[in-house]
């Protein structure tokens, strides 16, 4: 398969970026892959181990990276990790607010459980990132600097898929919301930004329990080439690296052959 790398060199040098979600999948390949184009990267999760694993990774080429495990459901949690990144590094300018959970099933069988979990990790998480590193990103544009706060949605935003319901209805207000937010921020040349990828080879699928979401997705990996976290990743760095006038503002990136 051919790379996903296009950028050379060190386009995000003197960039603190913060990535949510960063213990595996597209959060983790995003972070390093920032890391490699120069970035001074923090990642946060929950799961400190695979936290750990990425700062190794980071470290081991030649990067910098911090780990912090946080629950960004907690939003004092939050608002702590960014204090702490503003002591150790300066204030966050890239923000990959990428933390998110899919869980599917038929409105009818009332699985309001894993309705509020999706609620509160896919928007209420979000928010809370938001809340904590704005002034961060507003503080780093009015010095002059880039600053992005880039949102990961997902096409079933807009695709309409049976037991999808929550799922794309917070993947709706992220993709909404973004619009929204762009029109405050970016007159104080603060970059807003969301990506909605289709079906990436992740462990997002794994946590999907209903058997029709399952078969759709384990037939959509193995029947067309699917895009890789590193496709994720390389469309990010490419969003960030641009010059500071430019906002690429809503991706959607799709395997080539996925029709749905």
């Amino acid at each position: 398969m051919m790379s996903a790398a296009l950028l050379t060199g060190t386009p995000l040098a003197g960039r603190v970026a913060v990535v949510s979600g960063a213990s595996s999948g597209m959060g983790a390949v995003t972070a390093e892959r920032l890391a490699e184009l120069g970035a001074t990267v923090v990642v946060l999760a929950r799961r400190k181990d695979k936290l750990d694993d990425v700062v190794k990774n980071i470290d081991a080429a030649g990067g910098t990276a911090l780990a912090l495990t946080v629950d960004v459901t907690d939003r004092d949690a939050v608002q702590v990790a960014a204090d702490q990144v503003a002591d150790r590094f300066g204030k966050a300018d890239l923000v990959f607010n990428n933390a998110g959970v899919q869980l599917i099933s038929g409105i009818e069988e009332l699985k309001v459980d894993d309705w509020q979990r999706q609620i509160d990790l896919n928007i209420t998480g979000l928010m809370n990132v938001i809340a904590a590193f704005l002034p961060h990103l507003t503080d780093s544009a009015a010095q002059g600097r880039p600053a992005d706060l880039i949102n990961t949605s997902s096409i079933a935003a807009t695709r309409i898929l049976a037991k999808f319901s929550v799922y794309s209805g917070t993947k709706a207000y992220i993709s909404h919301l973004t619009r929204l937010l762009r029109v405050e921020l970016g007159a104080k040349m603060v970059r807003v930004a969301t990506i909605e990828p289709g079906m990436v080879d992740t462990e997002l699928p794994d946590h999907v329990t209903d058997p029709d979401a399952s078969k759709l997705m384990a037939d959509l990996i193995r029947d067309i080439d699917v895009l890789q976290s590193a496709d994720i990743a390389e469309t990010v760095a490419f969003m960030a690296a641009v010059p500071r006038h430019v906002n690429l503002t809503e991706i959607t990136i799709l395997p080539t052959a996925q029709a749905i």
